[in-house]
């Protein structure tokens, strides 16, 4: 006899609950900065990522309000329908000359732009390559593929060329890599895999969602960071959400890309336009973060700070210069109990572990924005410290 639906699901989370694995959510109020309200209590935020402090800028904020009182709020329909608006139109075309690509294409999220785009390029036979600590919206998008899905270790370009020499030059190969990596914070190999995809006569596809607004002189991403050109890496993904401190995604491409994704993703197709407010927004967050690299230099000055001390106190660092600055605890139950330590002293700090990083390397997830002061970075160094010196194992 089959179990109850609730039943099963119950004897899952169960499980999880056993695990120390059973998510929460916490609620806030107040909108995205350092400071937030979190279940009622005051604390210094640092789990957004928010990097660039653009989320409650004013001008940002009266690029929305102006907009939504002029065009409304939602935009009515898919792109395809009657949901392209003029201020999407503007947005792709200011983002296609920032990039230096050809053309742009808006999606509604980070996580519809990974899929579609797999999936657009992927026909059966056809390989995909992926790393293995790739972000899940770029994993789903190769599992639900036709083609033959595999993954390399993470930023072993030797083994992701054996991986090419094994498979058939008479179909389309595609490498699939993040920038930025979002739990480990370290930067992709891409100069290695630029040489190896043209070696190879594969395609490569990168989703630079955590280093675009933040890597590079300009804020252009890793693409800049490296010196690299826009044809080396010829699918580009980015996203709004996080240093521009808005929402929705981009792919930047050649303009034969973005008419065949136009034609043939079905994330994009088959889905509501972002809202032209969140448009207009955008164009004023890129208007400032070209305008004010200071983000970008403090945000430096505060990780450069943040990583010297903590390492002196003996916590293990994962090697990244990004915002995003794992704590390596290894045990899922402490890293949590670590943050509820962090919480009662004022801190947000998200403790991550399986299934969103493997078993055994749970962590404490800080990631910095722009708008965080030295004093309240050297704060959290000192919470760190008092928790580290603690007699007892916690």
């Amino acid at each position: 006899m089959s179990m109850r639906l609730d039943e099963v699901l119950q004897q899952r989370l169960a499980e999880r609950e056993r695990q120390h694995l059973l998510r929460q959510r916490q609620q806030i109020t107040g909108p995205q900065q350092p400071t937030v309200i979190n279940q009622k209590q005051v604390m210094v935020n640092f789990c957004s990522n928010d990097y660039l402090g653009l989320a409650n800028h004013p001008a940002v904020i009266r690029s929305f309000q102006q907009a939504a009182k002029s065009h409304g709020v939602g935009s009515g329909a898919s792109h395809l329908v009657c949901g392209h608006h003029q201020l999407h139109n503007q947005l792709e075309e200011a983002l296609a000359e920032f990039t230096g690509y050809e053309r742009v294409l808006l999606f509604s999220s980070g996580y519809m732009a990974n899929l579609g785009v797999i999936n657009a390029l992927s026909t059966k036979g056809d390989y995909i390559f992926q790393d293995k600590l790739n972000h899940a919206s770029l994993i789903d998008g190769g599992l639900i593929s036709q083609a033959r899905f595999q993954r390399y270790a993470h930023a072993d370009v030797k083994q992701l060329e054996r991986r090419l020499q094994q498979c058939s030059s008479q179909q389309q190969r595609l490498v699939v890599t993040d920038g930025v990596f979002s739990m480990d914070g370290d930067i992709a190999p891409l100069p290695g895999l630029v040489n190896l995809v043209e070696s190879y006569n594969a395609w490569l596809m990168v989703d630079d969602a955590h280093g675009f607004g933040v890597l590079g002189e300009h804020g252009k991403g890793i693409i800049q960071h490296f010196g690299l050109s826009p044809e080396q890496v010829p699918i580009l993904v980015g996203t709004l959400g996080k240093a521009f401190g808005t929402y929705g995604a981009f792919v930047a491409g050649s303009n034969t890309l973005i008419e065949a994704l136009i034609q043939f993703a079905r994330t994009y197709i088959y889905t509501t336009a972002l809202p032209p407010a969140l448009a207009a927004a955008s164009l004023t967050s890129l208007k400032l973060l070209q305008e004010e690299s200071w983000r970008r230099t403090h945000l430096q000055q505060l990780i450069t700070f943040f990583r010297h001390e903590v390492s002196q106190q003996g916590w293990q660092l994962l090697p990244s210069c990004t915002p995003i600055q794992p704590v390596l605890v290894g045990d899922a139950d402490q890293s949590v109990q670590i943050s509820h330590e962090l919480q009662k002293r004022g801190f947000w700090v998200t403790a991550i572990r399986s299934p969103t990083v493997p078993k055994g390397t749970a962590r404490l997830r800080i990631t910095f924005s722009a708008q965080h002061t030295m004093d309240q970075v050297e704060q959290l160094v000192d919470a760190l410290a008092n928790i580290k010196g603690l007699q007892e194992p916690l």
